[in-house]
């Protein structure tokens, strides 16, 4: 299985990317909001890393293998996560992405069907299944945002706290943010004690703000 790719930018198309690699091209299908990151960046000719979710495409006498990228792990998990939605595979989820991953999790969370009928390929019927089967449970993707991750140093405090200032920065939050984020959250919930309870902490404090 390819669980990540990187090579030589050399042609964006309306929902992939053409990386060359070792005198091979590869396509690799993006969704609209990773695509439109990947302008932001400009790596236009440069080299461009993706993480990548490796399916086979089953037809009637063949198989072609399919590769879809992204910019970090995260992005990768929603994506994993948004297909477990009965009747959305991954070239449906890909199409219906095309909106910034946090407002997508805002919608679920907040059981915004209008929205969610919004995204292509997404009617009201499955904006409904959507929020039945991940609201409540994709609230830590609500934090993405769109900047350059910091590099994480070690940090004396425990174990879980770290591993949530490494959650922050992967979801594109610059440490010094991060850490005043954790502390916030710290302080208003006393009795947090593990990971998930302190990133739930964390989406409750963005969503008030």
């Amino acid at each position: 299985m390819i669980v990540k790719i990187s090579g030589k930018l050399v042609e964006k198309k309306e929902q992939s990317v053409v990386l060359q690699l070792q005198g091979l091209y590869y396509e690799v299908m993006v969704p609209q909001s990773v695509l439109k990151r990947i302008d932001e960046g400009d790596p236009g000719g440069d080299e461009l890393e993706l993480i990548t979710y490796h399916y086979l495409q089953v037809g009637q006498s063949s198989a072609m293998p399919i590769l879809i990228g992204f910019l970090n792990e995260v992005e990768c998990d929603f994506f994993q996560q948004f297909i477990k939605v009965s009747g959305i595979g991954p070239r449906a989820a890909v199409k219906a992405i095309n909106r910034p991953i946090s407002e997508i999790t805002q919608a679920i969370d907040t059981g915004d069907v209008k929205m969610l009928k919004t995204l292509p390929g997404i009617g009201l019927q499955r904006a409904k299944e959507i929020v039945a089967k991940l609201q409540g449970k994709v609230s830590k993707y609500g934090l993405i945002q769109d900047q350059v991750p910091a590099t994480v140093e070690s940090r004396d405090t425990p174990d879980w706290q770290d591993e949530v200032l490494d959650v922050l920065i992967q979801l594109q939050y610059k440490k010094p943010e991060a850490m005043s984020m954790i502390e916030k959250a710290l302080n208003l919930n006393e009795s947090i004690n593990t990971t998930e309870g302190l990133l739930n902490e964390i989406y409750k404090q963005k969503v008030k703000s």
